[in-house]
């Protein structure tokens, strides 16, 4: 007989005690319809395969719910409002565990310390886990006060937030891990003061010094021929390796120095790592790496300590690059810590030495401290660009070529719909559909991924650069769902779409497209409804702004969010920037009493989107009810210069609305949509909605086996919902359009 299992709608926990502790919420009724007990295990399924410790939900909470953590979310491959389906686990008891973490986790936390932490969970392979103890319901033996200042000591204070990968597990499946358990890193390593206790004795005089670090396992390099997008760098770096390392004398003779210091930006995920690491094995070149966010998180002894024995071990003569990975966290221009002036003295002195070479990371070069590029450390600097459609298509087929796949793959369809993803992004989205490839064929012996495992794939995976922003929910839109608006939506189509879709047009010709557009009209108009189809229909990343979710009483912070979204914008590209409500953000300058907020706000806004850097494959969209409200310099040409006008719907147009609205409603046979919307004068597109869905109410109160909406429905429905529309704000929106 076969186990039970439940369909439930996953919902992110409020519970502060239950976060990162792998521990999912039911309603009691659901406990007992799957025979469990409380803090028994379950078996997870969503669009990856995890376990979690189950315990009864609150009451008022929905027996269809389950409430899990951010981390069981990630391991389950979905987002909140997603479908899992929830079986009892069969566990058996771990005989060993094998972890992967940060650097700075695996040189300070000793395997019997990283035992005592994970003791009580329920884990599977490639889960992730965290060091947070399992003490809602602590096994017998277990000491979480000590644990905890353990990992405290050993880590520090971001000890709470550190994240490990489950790699390996004996038995296989689902395991609880145990006072038995032998729980090791995946390298082996071990950190000094467990391997040594006179070194340890030592260190307890001196805590700030860590041990020394050990290398990287270096991952086999990707062939230069399939860094996809990124030869003309690769052959740039190739130069300057070959100048530096083997022909150091040419550059004395020619008066200048073998130093050789660079900064690689690009948006994240986009490889810069991949290619250092390519370049230097395809030259025979030694690479140590180095991460700046590790060093930023130790105290200043420890981090210039780490620094000096990396270097020491760079430093040999042999040909050594160091690659410090996003620097921008360690050596900020907005707030270096007091090691930075030691961390560029000793990079400095480095690179004076012969063999070797320095390459630094980041997504965010304008964040980087100054000092760096001063002359003597970083004086080069290369760029990766975020992949266009062709790349991504070149990147699909590459990160497919040695995978099963259906012949009916159609890498360049996916490509489209992938706007800003980068490498790291694609490699998620074959991960993802592999694993529903697994999930569908898990009987198969020839298991293939298919093209419907690719696209459904990207309603889990998001763009790195879209990682900390809303998106704009679509729901399957396109324009062909905008009943009437023909001129609206081609005035929109010319200004979005094309520029996005037909840059060579636009160039052939020799103009500069439209970098915004200014989307006016009465309120329930359907201007947001117009840019979720928008958006749909181009495959573009949106990144929307409410009114004033961009001001800040504190100076310079209301510059730096719109600087900041404009960034994450243009390492999204294809992009739209929806400003709606924008009359509340760029109000007329002068006029306002917010001690000058929304003067800065709109200089700022100006300079993104007419400055001295122009944008690319990145469309501004301003929303408004008032546009007179609006500052005049942002609707000049270059700007938000296509004023398009979102008029009260008509007759004909409030009947496309009805049509559209109840598209999925089954009306009866006297129900007449044209006549019935041309009685509907001063109702909105909103409130052409609302009727319907107010006479689909109207049947169910009659009776909860209602099978149609009829007329009498209809017509009750409008007593109960009034329109909206101010006839003398239609006069004057109106009037601006004339002067338009």
């Amino acid at each position: 007989m076969s186990a039970p299992q439940i369909t439930l709608t996953l919902r992110h926990t409020p519970s502060a005690l239950d976060t990162r502790r792998g521990v999912v919420r039911l309603h009691p009724e659901v406990l007992d319809a799957l025979g469990l007990r409380a803090w028994d295990a379950v078996h997870l399924t969503g669009a990856r395969v995890s376990a979690a410790l189950a315990a009864p939900a609150e009451a008022g909470n929905a027996p269809g719910i389950v409430l899990c953590d951010d981390v069981t979310m990630s391991n389950l491959g979905v987002t909140e409002g997603a479908e899992v389906v929830v079986a009892p686990a069969a566990v058996s008891a771990a005989r060993s565990v094998t972890v992967a973490g940060s650097k700075l986790a695996r040189v300070s936390v000793p395997p019997h310390t990283l035992r005592l932490a994970l003791i009580g969970k329920v884990v599977t392979v490639g889960d992730a886990v965290s060091l947070l103890p399992q003490d809602l319901a602590p096994p017998p033996g277990s000491d979480a006060a000590s644990v905890r200042g353990q990992l405290s000591r050993a880590i520090g204070a971001t000890w709470t937030s550190e994240l490990l990968s489950v790699t390996a597990t004996e038995p296989g499946g689902v395991v609880a891990i145990g006072q038995s358990t032998v729980v090791n890193w995946r390298d082996g390593e071990r950190p000094a003061a467990a391997a040594a206790p006179a070194r340890a004795a030592q260190a307890a005089d001196t805590p700030s010094r860590p041990p020394a670090p050990a290398a990287e396992p270096e991952a086999a390099a990707v062939p230069v021929s399939d860094l996809v997008g990124a030869q003309a760098q690769a052959r740039t770096l190739t130069e300057w390796f070959d100048l530096a390392f083997r022909r150091p004398e040419l550059l004395t003779r020619l008066g200048t120095t073998a130093r050789l210091g660079i900064l690689l930006s690009g948006p994240e995920g986009v490889g810069k790592s991949t290619l250092v690491g390519s370049v230097a094995a395809a030259e025979g070149i030694r690479v140590r790496t180095l991460a700046a966010p590790t060093m930023a998180a130790l105290e200043p002894n420890a981090a210039a300590s780490l620094l000096r024995e990396t270097l020491d071990e760079a430093t040999t003569g042999e040909p050594t690059v160091l690659l410090l990975t996003d620097v921008d966290a360690l050596l900020s221009g907005a707030s270096s810590p007091p090691v930075a002036t030691v961390v560029l003295a000793e990079l400095r002195a480095a690179l004076a030495k012969p063999g070797f070479a320095l390459v630094a990371t980041t997504a965010r070069p304008e964040a980087c401290d100054p000092r760096l590029r001063g002359p003597g450390l970083l004086d080069r600097e290369l760029s990766i660009p975020l992949p266009d459609a062709r790349t991504r298509t070149e990147l699909l087929r590459l990160l497919l070529r040695d995978v099963p796949v259906e012949p009916g793959v159609d890498c360049g369809e996916l490509a489209v719909r992938t706007p800003g993803f980068v490498a790291a992004d694609l490699i998620a989205l074959r991960r993802d559909a592999a694993l529903r490839a697994a999930l569908r064929q898990r009987d198969s012996a020839e298991p293939r991924i298919a093209q419907q495992d690719l696209v459904a794939a990207l309603d889990t995976v998001r763009p790195i650069s879209m990682s900390t922003s809303d998106t704009l929910a679509t729901g399957g839109l396109s324009l062909d769902d905008v009943g009437d608006m023909a001129e609206v939506k081609q005035s929109l189509t010319e200004a979005v779409l094309w520029p996005l879709r037909y840059p060579d047009s636009f160039a052939r010709l020799g103009v500069a497209p439209p970098r915004g557009v200014l989307l006016y009209g009465p309120p329930g108009g359907g201007k947001t409804f117009l840019v979720r189809a928008l958006a749909a229909t181009g495959a573009l990343n949106v990144f929307a702004v409410k009114g004033a979710e961009l001001m800040d009483k504190w100076v310079g912070e209301s510059e730096r969010a719109v600087r900041e979204l404009f960034r994450r914008a243009a390492d999204a590209a294809p992009s739209l920037v929806f400003l709606d409500e924008i009359d509340a953000l760029a109000p007329r300058r002068g006029q306002s009493g917010d001690s000058g907020v929304s003067d800065r706000v709109v200089a700022a806004l100006l300079t993104e989107l007419d400055g001295v850097e122009p944008m690319r494959d990145v469309v501004v969209l301003g929303a408004t009810n008032r546009p007179e409200l609006v500052d005049p310099a942002l609707l000049r040409p270059g700007r938000l210069e296509r004023q398009v006008y979102v008029p009260p719907p008509d007759a004909e147009a409030r009947a496309e609305i009805l049509r559209a609205t109840a598209k999925h409603t089954p009306l009866a046979d006297d129900v007449d949509l044209a006549e019935f919307a041309a009685a509907l004068d001063g109702y909105s597109a909103a409130d052409c909605a609302a009727l319907i869905r107010e006479a689909a109410l109207t049947a169910m109160r009659e009776s909860l086996d209602a099978t149609e909406v009829t007329a009498a429905h209809l017509d009750k429905a409008r007593s109960a919902v009034r329109p909206s529309l101010d006839p003398i704000q239609l006069a004057q929106l109106a009037a601006y359009a004339g002067r338009r």
